[in-house]
This record gives C-alpha cells, sequence and structure tokens, in this order.
C-alpha cells in the first residue's frame, strides 16, 4: 500500500475487530455531537454580539480558556461548562433521541451491563 501511513495502515486491520471499530464509532460520535454543541454555542454567542472575554466573566472563567474552547479542533469540556455556557447565553441544553431502534439498542446495551443479566422479552409491536 504506497502513500499508506503506518497509523493507517494499522488503523485499518483495528477497524476489523468489532468491539475496536464500535469503541472507535462511539468515540467518534462522541466527539462530533461535542463539536456540534460548541458551534452550536458560538454561533448563539456571536449572534447575541457576546464576546469571547463577556462570556468568560459571565461564567467566572479565565478568558483565555473560553477562547481555547471555541478555537481549538478537538475539545472535551465538561458538561458542567457547556450548560454554564449555554445559561450565560440563555440557551438550555436538550437531549433528542435519533431513532427508536437507536434507543431500544441503547436500552439493550445497558442491560446486558448490569450483574445477573437476563435477556429481556421481545419488545411489543
Amino acid at each position: 500500500m504506497p502513500g499508506v501511513s503506518l497509523h493507517e495502515r494499522r488503523r485499518t486491520r483495528r477497524m476489523e475487530d468489532p468491539e475496536y471499530r464500535a469503541a472507535y464509532e462511539r468515540a467518534a460520535r462522541e466527539i462530533a455531537q461535542t463539536d456540534a454543541v460548541i458551534r452550536a454555542l458560538d454561533a448563539l454567542r456571536i449572534d447575541l454580539g457576546v464576546s469571547k472575554a463577556e462570556l468568560a466573566r459571565r461564567i467566572n472563567r479565565n478568558a483565555s480558556s473560553v477562547r481555547r474552547l471555541f478555537t481549538a479542533s478537538q475539545v472535551r469540556p465538561e458538561l458542567p461548562l457547556i450548560a454554564a455556557l449555554a445559561d450565560a447565553l440563555g440557551a438550555e441544553l436538550r437531549v433528542v433521541p435519533r431513532t427508536r431502534q437507536a434507543r431500544r439498542a441503547v436500552a439493550e446495551h445497558a442491560q446486558r451491563q448490569l450483574p445477573g443479566h437476563r435477556p429481556a422479552a421481545p419488545p411489543r409491536r
């Protein structure tokens, strides 16, 4: 595979493992969702005409940390920080389920994690 880096070849091999692939895809979704929330908060900040420094003051944070949050390529802020930013901008956070099938898969996964797990009854139709 000329032109393909060692990292890319290694990742391609590891992606063949279903557990690795599932963890990788879950992490990618988490990062994408976090980035989307940060972009939405930054757009709201801009629409409201609030500077990053002013927003930092509103949440009692260092201005440079708020600037980094909105300019870094990959950030992993804690939920309380995201909630504080939303509150300071007069917004609220919401969780929106994707689909019924996705919710069922999440519930089944959570059920399997419990001690003494027994398979759940099939869903009613």
